[in-house]
């Protein structure tokens, strides 16, 4: 079994506007794919809409609930990276590669206790504990500065939204996207490349951090994508995200691979082909 690097992996410099080249890929990878990657947007808009039909109107149950959901969604998008991957190779992307990647990921590596083994695991629980203290602060600062109190979404808008004279509206907003910003920063690429390369959790979170430092520009517009398009696929009744969902999770996939040069790490599981590493467009 390969160890894990010593160093960090070399980043990469891109061009403002290549998150609309990743965007283009991914819809090509989701023709190819076919069904298999709308499925799981399928899946994801389903569990979301039983999250709202059993939160109903309890109106911080249903904030965490989603807010939990959307910031795990990368790692539950880890089988779209695989499958982009398998083209990217030119192999079938098939169910085998989805289930392989969930129930068989790493198959060379014989001892599943370690960190290493569970490194996605670990990351999503840090995801849904960043989503978590998130909603807690949410709800302590409407708490504290609504005239009234908000307990359901109509609530929120009523109270929050609607008043244009209060400012809390802003502040909550400012506030979201001050916590968000280092979510984002951790796992733009992480996921990916904890898939993809053996490499610890913490290695991958600090490539993660350092494409954001490199190219700034570039990846506050890829955010700005990301948080547009995920506002679309939840405002059209969650049904938007059944290509919401797979778009994003594919064009991450192209992301990774623009913007990490893995030429010096070892693969993830020895008993996959090598990936075929070259300068992307």
């Amino acid at each position: 079994m390969s160890s894990t690097p010593e160093t960090l992996p070399l980043v990469r410099t891109i061009g403002i506007m290549q998150p609309l080249t990743w965007l283009a890929l991914a819809w090509r990878d989701m023709a190819r794919a076919g069904w298999i990657s709308f499925a799981h947007g399928l899946a994801m808009t389903v569990f979301g809409g039983l999250i709202i039909a059993v939160a109903g109107n309890r109106f911080w149950l249903l904030a965490g609930a989603l807010s939990g959901f959307l910031v795990v969604a990368p790692v539950l998008a880890t089988s779209l990276y695989a499958l982009s991957r398998a083209l990217e190779r030119g192999e079938p992307a098939s169910m085998q590669v989805v289930f392989k990647t969930w129930f068989n990921w790493q198959h060379s590596h014989f001892n599943k206790w370690t960190s290493q083994y569970w490194c996605l695991v670990q990351f999503g629980l840090l995801l849904a504990l960043a989503a978590t203290t998130w909603v807690l602060t949410s709800a302590a600062l409407i708490t504290l500065l609504a005239p009234e109190p908000v307990r359901t979404p109509v609530d929120f808008l009523r109270v929050v939204v609607a008043d244009s004279e209060s400012g809390l509206f802003e502040l909550w907003l400012a506030l979201g996207g001050f916590l968000a910003a280092p979510i984002f920063a951790s796992s733009v690429v992480s996921i990916p490349l904890l898939l993809d390369r053996r490499i610890t959790l913490m290695q991958a979170v600090l490539t993660s951090w350092r494409t954001v430092l490199y190219n700034p520009i570039p990846m506050a517009f890829w955010a700005a994508l990301i948080a547009g398009f995920t506002l679309l696929g939840v405002g059209s009744l969650l049904l938007g995200l059944i290509a919401v969902m797979p778009m994003l999770g594919h064009a991450s996939w192209h992301a990774y691979r623009d913007l990490v040069d893995v030429s010096t790490l070892p693969a993830r599981d020895a008993g996959l082909a090598p990936v075929l590493v070259q300068v992307r467009h």
